[in-house]
């Protein structure tokens, strides 16, 4: 179950990623993921009330809590920043150097020994992201460390997820989510909005990745808007039920579905044409994914099961 929710998460948060790459064109975006926050935490209040209750949206432990989501919003930004600059494949591989940092911490903070089927399976896949970036290449850019920093924060975050805040019920941990979301929008956009010009990098007082301009708002908008909270909510709550049900080093080879995806989603909407070299590197990322499920674990289990609704 925890890596069909993970294969399912990767699924749709590549969706989102592939629209908000279109969509901040036209909003800004710490407009956006204000605005995305917002709609989420109506949806989830509206979950909470025809399930288990309001009260199930307050986290066991809210400062942990609190900090997951904050780590959470810094990835996201980080991944975001980069997404003008390359192609989904490309920002996607990068952001999969994920495993390697998962199993890390995992080891480090969670106490899981890690197999050798886990190891390889990483190492694997890593190749298979060098491929795709191809460093030292003309084509490569400095933005394409910006997903590598994304990994970094989201493996804290996953951690975070099991070993502090493996009781929560995952609505809560997307409610924290959002509510980290909604705070950091409204100070970005604040001080975008606040402070003179000049006192602020070009990239986030104008049209640049992290711009803090506040556009007019459609019936369009909305709809899209409306459509990604839904997904950050299937996201927010699948990850933590993954990662709060089975060992991080699994979890994490699983995530590498998502670059499969987002090769899916960027032909579709952005019409990016991966060479060989792409496809073969993707290939072996799946592949890396793939054989991480087989085999007896040596992970240690957790202690009991999540609750999910």
């Amino acid at each position: 179950m925890a890596v069909a929710a993970i294969v399912a998460v990767a699924a749709a948060l590549s969706l989102g990623d592939a629209v908000i790459k279109g969509l901040s064109v036209t909003l800004g975006l710490w407009q956006l993921v204000l605005l995305r926050a917002m709609i989420m935490l109506a949806i989830l209040g509206i979950i909470a009330s025809l399930g288990p209750g309001i009260g199930a949206l307050w986290p066991a432990r809210p400062l942990w809590a609190g900090l997951r989501g904050a780590v959470l919003v810094a990835m996201w930004m980080a991944y975001y920043a980069a997404l003008p600059h390359l192609s989904l494949a490309a920002a996607a591989a990068g952001y999969y150097t994920l495993p390697f940092f998962i199993l890390a911490f995992s080891a480090l903070f969670a106490r899981e020994r890690l197999t050798r089927r886990a190891i390889l399976a990483a190492l694997v896949g890593f190749l298979g992201v060098l491929l795709v970036l191809r460093p030292g290449a003309a084509g490569f850019t400095s933005a394409a460390l910006l997903p590598i920093l994304a990994a970094v924060l989201y493996a804290l975050a996953m951690n975070l997820t099991r070993t502090r805040c493996r009781d929560d019920n995952p609505l809560s941990l997307s409610l924290t989510l959002a509510l980290a979301f909604v705070v950091a929008g409204t100070l970005a956009c604040g001080l975008g909005a606040l402070l003179p010009d000049g006192l602020l990098p070009d990239g986030i007082t104008g049209d640049g990745a992290l711009s803090t301009t506040w556009r007019p708002v459609g019936l369009e908008e909305i709809a899209i808007l409306f459509f990604l909270a839904v997904i950050l909510v299937i996201a927010s709550v699948g990850t933590a039920f993954a990662y709060q049900n089975a060992p991080g080093g699994v979890v994490g080879a699983c995530d590498y579905s998502y670059v499969g995806f987002a090769v899916i989603w960027g032909l579709a909407f952005h019409g990016e044409h991966p060479d060989i070299l792409t496809l073969l590197g993707l290939a072996l990322i799946a592949g890396a994914g793939i054989a991480s499920l087989g085999g007896p674990r040596r992970g240690k289990a957790p202690s009991k099961p999540s609750r999910v609704l």
